[in-house]
């Protein structure tokens, strides 16, 4: 994997993309007429809560209730109930065998071997909706022999004609190897595929504090952070089943098949909640079945491990350790099931009851929903209470749900979890302007130096007021990714903005810049910036072919057009004689700048030396460069040549060109620039065309002047 460096520098940039502040409307006259205006405010977010209400005596469902029977209440607050229904698979209409798209639609599986016929939503109610996932990735194969054998019989024996089922497997991939249908033969012939999968390569790894007491001779390994990376991919796949059943609104249930979740502590809160969330907003109850069955826990430990040493063994140290580990990997498991409404099945080789507990739970069910009237987005457990006005019932629900939390409620890891998603989505995040783009310059045959800035205008960021200075905080995280997906290169940086007032910061440009060292190929960029202020994000992808300069005549780098530069000390291509290059990416001027321009030639041509020279001398180049600006088929403007007869880049073999265009003399306009560069010693050249726009130096603004700039109309040179 290629090696990357990362250098970040956070400005207000001297040249503005914005459009002109928009104008303050006059106030209007309270006493004069105006139309009527009716504004309509509604929670939108309905919560949904399903009720079994069964006699508390005989156990028995209690049908015929009505809704003025049931009382909710929302953290001992009493709540409006908006929607009330009941089913019941007793009223269940005959689908055929059809198999009804709740995960996917279309064609499911090889040759469209498993058509996807997509039913209505009426025709799914009454039904008993059932998703069995396999979790691959946690079990040994002689748990997933068990638990497969106890699928089969189930959807053979016992599967009624109003289930639907549903079959997902999370092993290198999260896969729906069946959507939802009612074909048993189908079903059975899917579970069957599972039998025999081994060496998912995501099994849990050993821990430093597993069964080793007393043992300080041997060698554990600690792998706890990997453990806490697959915790989180098995709880992002069972938040993406419960997002793709939003859409149908009866109620749901998973039967989750796991070998067991680890969990160091508050590691994965937040994948955990997010998960719990998701499964309640869906509607969708988990019944978790560890798959390991009754299991005899040894002082000694099994052959996972090292054998203990010491006395442990004698003393229940060990053991007590093994039993705690045990219990850490149901922890989860029954977290998922108790804040879902379903339940977890443990240290039982009989799975049977799993399947009876969910035909049992959704036979028939009353649906209550209600909007709460508590508008906080704090995040907030809030737990539910529902009551019956009769007596003699006994009320099952699910005790609760988590509020949505908007920005500010948000912790840290959710933040992260967020900006991460973002980075990972095929959606682009469009609530804040990004601008990017990446350049490079060769190091080396085989190493490209690739800086890579973005701009995000100053309107788009709520400055606060802190002190004398303007305030803001920018996250920033970005990736490279080659021709195969994979990461070759990433950012993250928390950017805290502190300017001043008098740079007008609103009406200019943030940039930011990092850079990363990779070798030549076809690369892709995808950064996303979110201000901290209301949580937007914005993200910006981007394509950069680094070339093979073996096969080219001419081998140039990219070109730098930059309206600012500053001193600065670090060693960069972008650093010339003590001043660093920075880069205006969308090319846009006030006439009040410069527009410096710089790029490297690399390897240039050597002359030839004439007759009679000393023994040693060594051969010069001459390599020419003029800048023309074009603006229609005129050409208004070319800088005089410059001419360089040596390198000037040492250890790069390169001849870096800088050239100084001062725009006071120029019209406000759009422009077509060419480079005009030739290699008079090789017989080579290139004439690149770029495109800038110059525009009117803003209203009230001193000329922007960056040190050591050039004077004089047409200035150029190299250094």
């Amino acid at each position: 994997m290629a090696t990357w460096t990362q250098k970040t520098v956070a400005l207000v940039a001297t040249c503005a993309l914005m459009l002109p502040a928009a104008q303050i409307a006059p106030a209007q006259d309270p006493s004069a007429s105006q139309p009527d205006n009716y504004v309509f405010k509604a929670n939108a977010e309905l919560v949904l809560t399903n009720v079994v209400v069964r006699d508390s005596k005989t156990g028995e469902f209690v049908r015929g209730l009505k809704q003025s029977d049931f009382t909710v209440l929302e953290n001992g607050k009493s709540q409006q109930i908006s929607t009330f229904d009941f089913q019941t698979v007793d009223m269940a209409t005959p689908l055929n065998e059809a198999t009804i798209s709740g995960l996917a639609a279309g064609v499911n599986g090889p040759a469209g071997t498993k058509a996807a016929v997509v039913a209505k939503p009426e025709d799914l109610r009454n039904h008993r909706l059932i998703v069995m996932f396999f979790d691959l990735t946690s079990m040994q194969p002689e748990d997933l022999d068990r638990c497969v054998k106890a699928a089969r019989d189930f959807l053979t024996n016992k599967m009624q004609p109003a289930d639907l089922v549903a079959l997902v497997s999370l092993d290198d991939t999260l896969k729906v190897d069946q959507d939802f249908t009612a074909d048993k033969a189908v079903l059975a012939n899917e579970v069957g595929v599972y039998n025999g999968t081994e060496g998912q390569g995501f099994a849990g790894g050993a821990t430093a504090n597993s069964n080793q007491a007393e043992d300080t001779t041997g060698y554990t390994p600690d792998e706890s952070e990997y453990n806490d990376l697959n915790t989180d991919r098995e709880l992002y796949a069972l938040r993406a089943i419960s997002k793709a059943l939003e859409k149908i609104t009866e109620k749901k249930s998973l039967l989750y098949f796991s070998g067991g979740i680890s969990r160091d502590g508050i590691e994965n809160q937040a994948s955990l909640r997010a998960a719990i969330n998701s499964a309640v907003r869906a509607n969708l109850s988990i019944y978790s079945v560890d798959t390991r069955g009754l299991q005899a826990i040894s002082p000694l430990g099994d052959a996972s491990t090292g054998s203990t040493r010491g006395s442990g063994a004698f003393n229940g140290a060990a053991l007590t350790n093994n039993m705690n580990a045990n219990f850490a990997t149901q922890e989860v498991m029954a977290t998922l099931s108790s804040d879902t409404g379903g339940k977890a099945f443990f240290d039982s080789n009989d799975f049977a009851p799993a399947f009876a507990q969910v035909q049992r739970d959704t036979s028939a069910y009353y649906a209550i929903g209600f909007h709460s009237s508590n508008p906080a987005r704090d995040g907030k457990y809030r737990k539910l209470t529902i009551k019956i006005n009769r007596p003699g019932m006994k009320v099952e629900y699910r005790p609760g749900y988590y509020a949505p939390a908007d920005f500010k409620h948000s912790g840290r890891e959710d933040r992260e979890r967020e900006l991460d998603e973002q980075l990972a989505s095929d959606l682009p995040a469009t609530d804040v302007a990004v601008y990017l783009d990446a350049m490079y310059f060769r190091l080396d045959e085989n190493r490209f130096f690739v800086p890579v800035s973005l701009i995000v205008p100053g309107s788009q960021i709520p400055f606060v007021k802190g002190g004398d200075k303007d305030k803001a905080t920018l996250d920033i995280i970005g990736e490279v990714i080659d021709e195969v997906k994979r990461p070759i290169g990433s950012a993250r940086e928390t950017v805290k903005l502190n300017l001043d007032p008098t740079l007008q910061a609103r009406q200019k440009n943030i940039e930011y810049t990092t850079s990363f060292n990779l070798p030549p190929g076809k690369y892709h960029l995808k950064f996303v910036v979110r201000e901290n202020q209301t949580g937007r994000m914005g993200s910006f992808e981007a394509d950069i072919t680094l070339p093979d300069m073996k096969k080219q005549p001419l081998k140039m780098s990219s070109i730098v057009l930059a309206s600012a530069r500053q001193a600065s000390k670090k060693t960069s291509p972008l650093v010339r004689a003590g001043e660093e290059y920075i880069p205006n990416i969308s090319h846009v001027f006030r006439q009040n700048q410069h527009l410096y321009l710089l790029y490297e030639v690399y390897g240039p041509a050597k002359e030839k030396l004439a007759e009679g020279q000393p023994k040693g001398t060594k051969a010069g180049i001459d390599l020419l460069s003029s800048l023309e600006l074009i603006q229609g088929s005129t050409k208004v403007y070319e800088t005089p040549l410059v001419q360089a007869k040596a390198v000037n880049v040492e250890g790069r073999d390169a001849v870096a060109v800088e050239l100084d265009v001062p725009l006071d003399g120029l019209k406000p306009g759009s422009y077509v620039c060419q480079l005009n560069v030739i290699d008079d010693a090789g017989g080579s050249f290139a004439f690149p065309r770029f495109a800038v726009l110059v525009r009117e130096p803003a209203a009230n603004a001193t000329p922007t002047v960056p040190a050591a700039a050039s004077s004089g109309s047409g200035a150029a040179g190299t250094k």
